[in-house]
């Protein structure tokens, strides 16, 4: 907190500005040796993700497309480092999108420790730690940003402190938004993770359901009448039979040797189900989650006279009735990493990956498309052509 810049406010984007260009005044001066120079040149950005990896590459671009304009008698002297502790950047997009992040750094001079971790940040270097072999060393530096996460904030963890939630990092909510203990209180974004149900805590009980004679079997058309029940409940199933490459959540009843059963007892039912769970994954924290979360609420919000009246969920396992929404599902769309050079890489659904200069211009259409109204539309354009015509201002705020 005390040396660090981080990417979280607008302040913290101005203040980096300020203090890149701080560096540069500092670095010509005439009274510093070359050392101090290149030291005040250093920037090191900690954290090998998608923000971290845009941040470098941005802050390349203003470098060499403008600030050495400015000050050509220090150009040779900058040194932009990612520090990460992971052995590649971007090691949860695809490995075709990392393996072309860490090449174009190599090509732009910009230097990618990877298998590296902070230990300890001081007024003029940085600790780093090895993992490999343990070695610790220290680097000067003139500034750093750090991009490997953020605390939680004051109101969030005052609030987890007054609900009982204060060994956790962020809130939990249960599949419907809801903070866990809480009737009345949602959360989306960044602050909250949701605890999805496991399908085996209630298995005992689908089996009951489903086994509407009480014969102690389940035939599979007794499971298929509660199947779209727990696609929805359980969206980990969903996730089983597309890993298993599965036609129908029928074949989970299926023998060892993929033979068709037309019943299972509990035992087997539990077998058949025992490995959906491994499915589960947390949400990133990126904007694309919390959007979606925000336009769920608000139709469940809009909806919640009549669905008390008429419940939309589905139904409840453990409980009587139905569930009055269907819990949040998140959709993804895939996801960009701009790598500066007028060059973005691209993720998207059916496994297509993307990447170069072309890539660009999608991301400039999405981008520009995902604006809340028509006026930050034409400003956000605006800017990228007054940068396209004049260069990004460098003059201090």
């Amino acid at each position: 907190m005390e040396h660090c810049h981080f990417l979280k406010e607008v302040e913290d984007a101005q203040r980096i500005r300020k203090n890149v260009i701080d560096c540069f005044e500092k670095a010509s001066l005439p009274n510093l040796s070359e050392e101090e120079k290149r030291t005040n040149l250093h920037f090191v950005i900690v954290g090998g993700g998608p923000t971290g990896v845009e941040f470098a590459a941005e802050l390349h671009d203003f470098v060499q497309e403008n600030l050495v304009k400015l000050y050509p008698k220090v150009q040779d002297l900058v040194r932009i480092t990612v520090v990460h502790s992971g052995d590649h950047i971007l090691n949860t997009y695809d490995k075709r999108i990392s393996s072309f992040a860490e090449q174009k750094f190599q090509r732009d001079g910009i230097e990618v420790k990877t298998g590296c971790r902070v230990v300890g940040v001081s007024g003029k270097t940085i600790d780093i730690k090895v993992k490999s072999k343990g070695e610790t060393y220290s680097v000067p530096y003139g500034m750093v940003v750090w991009s490997t996460g953020t605390a939680t904030r004051p109101v969030v963890r005052d609030y987890m402190e007054q609900i009982g939630q204060t060994n956790r990092h962020t809130l939990a909510t249960d599949e419907w938004l809801r903070v866990e203990g809480c009737d009345n209180v949602y959360a989306v974004g960044d602050c909250a993770t949701i605890n999805q149900r496991k399908v085996m805590e209630d298995i005992a009980t689908i089996f009951s359901i489903a086994d509407k004679d009480n014969s102690g079997t389940l035939t599979v058309k007794e499971f298929q009448d509660v199947v779209d029940d727990i696609l929805v409940r359980y969206p980990q199933v969903n996730l089983y039979l597309r890993s298993k490459h599965l036609h129908s959540v029928a074949d989970l009843l299926n023998d060892p040797q993929k033979n068709e059963r037309k019943e299972v007892d509990i035992e087997g039912f539990k077998s058949a189900l025992s490995h959906v769970d491994s499915q589960m994954k947390s949400l990133p924290a990126t904007a694309q989650v919390a959007a979606q979360q925000g336009s769920y609420l608000a139709a469940c919000f809009n909806r919640m006279e009549e669905s008390q009246l008429k419940p939309e969920g589905p139904l409840r396992f453990r409980e009587s009735g139905h569930h009055q929404f269907r819990p949040f599902q998140y959709k993804h769309f895939g996801q960009f990493a701009p790598l500066g050079g007028e060059q973005t890489a691209a993720e998207l659904p059916g496994d297509w990956v993307s990447m170069g200069h072309s890539t660009q211009w999608l991301w400039y259409s999405v981008y520009a498309s995902k604006q809340v109204s028509w006026r930050t539309r034409v400003l956000v354009v605006s800017d990228w052509t007054r940068k396209f015509i004049f260069g990004r201002d460098s003059s201090r705020i």
